[in-house]
């Protein structure tokens, strides 16, 4: 097993080659620990000359690109031929990569930056007050291909769409958001349609689960138009599949706010949210259709009036999976595993997963045991391996953003496996200081996503 250099942003990618000479004709075979993928056939082969002699090599990391367009790293490597059927390792020299474009450069946005029907209907909209498009932001994001599904929660009035998707291949300067599934689930005020989308999940059968509170206009004169609910859609044909009616789990003062969703060892799909005022989470089994309130105990709690409970799913292997979870006033972090949920017993069974050293805003993971995370009002992203418990100094930096943005989301793109992430100038917006709209970009985190996700790519 030997290093190989990734493209300088990212973390060592280790693979294993091996070459062989038979027949005269040297092959090289990559075996990747990163979803298991054999790139035996990606591979040049080379007639080998009489006597012992140096031939470069070049590698391509997917079938899918050519050094024509560069979207792929591409690797030089310098071997020594030997004799004629003779397996051995080698040892790479990396001597140049090229950066794939489509991989490093950054999705840029300004605002609600739609694309509408005709200008007709964008008339209409702004005429009514129905679009503004300073008033939109993207808070959270799911990777799927090369689209990206984006929540836009009706924090004001005039978002005309509060999910939408852009492509990670789009021309011109800004990407462009169109609403997903289409125009006529974006209806406010009728509740078979999205009200205000706080968060969104892909899961590994390519549905999206959307988190719809049915309260718009949230930082302004709060306005409830529909019961809470949960929709499960086809991210392959953008069809309905599921509806969550979440309205009994709820009291009137709750706030939920991040959803995570697992398959339980029965293949039966589960949904937990999260209910920073009423001390919950929720648990729906959406095979049964039917949910529960799990009250978690006030020691958990910190000191914040209105504060935030983040959730995060962390899978550890062998169906032991957790939810990792924190208040943002609190200074310690908790998780339980999600069997326990499942059975709604939470006495004695929560864990402490260690202790902060300031205000963090949970943004993700890795689809695996490592969490993503940002102190409050810090550009700079921390990553946490969540089988060690937190304590100061234990996670690494692993991105930081540019000047007045800050994150809100780490996701993973399984495609290009690697980690993406949201940032916009959100304490701008937020004092609606954002011009003609909060500027929002998706870009590269360094690192890997897990190799063990069975996500669609």
């Amino acid at each position: 097993m030997f290093g190989l250099w990734s493209c300088p942003q990212y973390l060592f990618n280790v693979m294993t080659l091996v070459a062989k000479i038979v027949d005269s004709e040297l092959t090289v075979t990559c075996q990747s620990p990163l979803r298991n993928h054999v790139y035996s056939d990606l591979y040049t082969s080379h007639k080998r000359q009489p006597g012992p002699k140096a031939v470069i090599i070049f590698l391509q990391l997917d079938r899918k690109y050519t050094p024509q367009n560069k979207s792929s790293c591409i690797y030089f490597f310098i071997l020594q031929m030997i004799p004629k059927a003779f397996i051995f390792s080698l040892t790479i020299v990396a001597i140049s990569a090229t950066c794939d474009r489509e991989i490093s450069r950054p999705v840029e946005w300004t605002g609600g930056n739609f694309e509408w029907p005709n200008p007709a209907t964008k008339s209409i909209y702004k005429t009514s007050g129905r679009f503004i498009q300073k008033n939109a932001i993207a808070t959270r994001a799911q990777i799927y291909k090369d689209d990206v599904i984006i929540a836009l929660p009706r924090y004001k009035a005039g978002v005309p769409a509060t999910l939408a998707k852009l492509s990670l291949k789009h021309k011109g300067c800004e990407a462009t958001l169109t609403p997903f599934p289409c125009w006529s689930t974006q209806e406010e005020g009728n509740c078979n349609a999205l009200q205000s989308v706080v968060d969104i999940v892909a899961d590994s059968n390519e549905i999206l689960w959307v988190l719809d509170v049915g309260v718009v206009n949230t930082l302004e004169t709060p306005i409830r138009r529909c019961p809470p609910k949960v929709i499960a859609v086809s991210l392959r044909t953008g069809k309905l599949v599921k509806t969550l009616d979440l309205s009994g789990l709820v009291a009137q003062a709750s706030r939920l706010q991040y959803i995570a969703v697992e398959y339980a060892p029965d293949g039966r799909p589960y949904a937990y949210v999260s209910d920073a005022a009423t001390r919950s989470i929720l648990v729906f089994d959406v095979a049964g259709n039917r949910g529960y309130r799990v009250v978690l105990p006030k020691a958990v709690v910190g000191n914040g009036k209105r504060d935030v409970l983040y959730i995060a799913l962390i899978q550890k292997g062998c169906g032991n999976n957790f939810i990792v979870f924190t208040y943002l006033s609190s200074p310690k972090v908790f998780s339980i595993r999600t069997d326990y949920l499942r059975a709604g017993c939470t006495a004695g069974r929560i864990i402490d997963s260690g202790t902060k050293d300031g205000k963090i805003i949970i943004l993700g993971t890795d689809l695996g045991t490592a969490i993503f995370f940002r102190y409050e009002g810090k550009p700079e992203v921390y990553r946490w391996d969540a089988t060690t418990p937190l304590a100061p100094g234990l996670p690494v930096l692993v991105y930081k953003s540019k000047k007045c943005y800050l994150s809100t989301q780490a996701l993973p793109d399984l495609k290009r496996e690697r980690m993406r992430i949201l940032e916009s100038n959100f304490p701008d917006f937020i004092q609606n200081t954002v011009g003609c709209g909060a500027s929002q970009r998706i870009t590269l985190l360094g690192g890997c996503v897990n190799p063990k996700s069975t996500l669609p790519t």
